[in-house]
């Protein structure tokens, strides 16, 4: 069992009235962590501290900063075990996905290294005479990121990297599913010598989430938010940005559709399907969850897609033989096979098991989903992949289009200039072409559409959303004015 302490103005800290919480491995159902179940004055407490390491951080010379969170990548590399272990008992994640995701992350943090000398400004041209006028990029202040559970050191890393290389410093709202792997990541970049205060991480109890994200948000020294999870949450987190005036920066739910043509390699477009589909029990936001495929070739998807979903066994996390863990927890299995069982009494196909036992599920397939099943248009976020024939283009891009989500997508062709065409035309924020739904990279500007969010996290393109575009001039010469 992890013991965890918030991490508030670089020191470890309890909640103020001593109040803990547990969070239970979703396999075994023993403590995986406990944690500081935070006060409101806690969460007071932590944007102060990064209010007060504001503004010596901010004028740091951006080599230093660079050489500090180079040093936190080093380090994060050096913990991936720690990370490991931690992760495996709170979320019931393969080990091979959690160290993948500190590898992720380290690139992360190394990436926004090398973008502490990128945030520039321009020389704009004026008609005022003797006059230069500047736009200068310049750190916003305290910026506070709310992480998910599901990739938990990409994206609780992801919530602070850019805001620190851009000169700002942060709050880390730990997800309650994994407050040790998310105060590790404070661990990480506090002995990397960022700074007391620069980096602070606050954990709370499930029940007291939504009193203590909007007492961070209303806190006065927040200029910036960044929240990754769910669509019903995410559209919470906008309204309490909203009424406080502060820009926040979305990434939400998905429903990623594969569109399969008929000119398409079956045997590729089988194997990055079911990668992005069961990978991590299909619970990243850019899970493939909807197949659509030209009617000419879709039994032979269909057989290839159920071949390799039978050969991907799920069991608890520390079963080596497995290649798939657990769900996050036993109630998500739960609400899925309803969406499953729903599509199946109104006439869907299960073409593989899905069967489940507690946290652990098999893959499923579902042929013939169509509107009127809650599962056409609600987010799994589990092993299931659903399929749909279509006769033409036309008609895959309607279907692929007719989601309120908009992260990832992607199409499978051998005429690349067609793809590429229909990849326009698809309304999302990420489109692959010959690849899979899930992908992702420190570099890449990420984000989505419609209810998957707005805004972009990903190395310059997020510069805009942790800095204030300032116009500044000098007057060099005389001024004329008319009064």
């Amino acid at each position: 069992m992890s013991e965890v302490s918030m991490l508030i103005g670089g020191r470890d800290v309890a909640a103020s009235n001593g109040a803990v919480y547990e969070r239970l491995d979703p396999v075994t159902g023993v403590i995986a962590s406990r944690a500081p179940a935070a006060t409101l004055a806690d969460a007071d407490a932590g944007v102060e501290a990064a209010a007060a390491a504001f503004p010596a951080w901010a004028v740091l010379k951006p080599t230093e900063r660079r050489a500090r969170l180079l040093k936190a990548a080093d380090l994060m590399d050096a913990h991936a075990e720690r990370f490991i272990e931690a992760g495996v008992a709170e979320t019931g994640a393969k080990p091979n996905w959690l160290g993948f995701n500190v590898h992720l992350a380290a690139n992360m943090l190394r990436e926004a290294a090398a973008m502490t000398t990128q945030i520039d400004g321009s020389v704009i041209p004026t008609d005022t005479p003797g006059n230069m006028a500047l736009a200068m990029r310049q750190p916003c202040g305290v910026v506070l990121g709310i992480a998910p559970w599901n990739a938990p050191v990409i994206l609780g890393t992801r919530a602070v990297a850019m805001p620190l290389a851009c000169g700002n410093t942060v709050v880390l709202k730990a997800s309650e599913a994994c407050p040790a792997m998310h105060r590790m990541i404070g661990t990480v970049l506090q002995e990397a010598g960022l700074g007391d205060g620069v980096v602070n991480v606050v954990t709370n109890a499930p029940e007291d989430a939504a009193a203590i994200v909007e007492r961070l948000i209303a806190h006065p020294a927040v200029r910036r938010v960044n929240f990754t999870g769910s669509t019903h949450v995410g559209r919470i987190i906008a309204m309490h940005a909203a009424k406080h005036l502060k820009p926040a920066l979305l990434e939400l739910g998905g429903k990623a559709p594969v569109i399969v043509r008929e000119d398409a390699d079956l045997d590729a477009a089988a194997s990055a399907i079911a990668f992005g589909a069961f990978f991590n029990q299909g619970q990243i936001c850019m899970s493939t969850e909807r197949v659509i495929v030209h009617r000419a070739v879709a039994a032979a998807l269909i057989e290839k897609l159920a071949d390799k979903a039978r050969a991907l066994v799920a069991a608890p996390p520390t079963d080596a033989s497995a290649a798939l863990g657990a769900l996050v927890s036993a109630q998500a299995a739960e609400r899925v096979a309803a969406l499953i069982d729903d599509a199946r009494a109104q006439g869907a196909r299960i073409i593989t098991s899905g069967e489940t036992k507690g946290a652990v599920m098999q893959p499923v397939i579902v042929d013939g989903v169509r509107a009127e099943m809650k599962l056409y248009a609600e987010e799994s976020f589990a092993p299931v992949l659903t399929v749909q024939r279509v006769d033409n283009d036309e008609e895959a891009i309607r279907v692929a289009n007719d989601s309120e989500f908009g992260l990832s997508a992607a199409i499978f062709s051998s005429d690349i200039a067609r793809a590429l065409e229909l990849a326009k035309r698809v309304e999302s924020g990420i489109c692959h072409i010959n690849g899979p739904t899930v992908h992702d990279e420190a570099q890449m500007p990420f984000g989505g559409v419609k209810s998957s969010g707005y805004g972009r996290f990903g190395s310059k393109a997020s510069i805009a959303e942790f800095t204030d575009l300032r116009w500044i001039t000098i007057q060099t010469g005389e001024r004329h004015y008319p009064i």
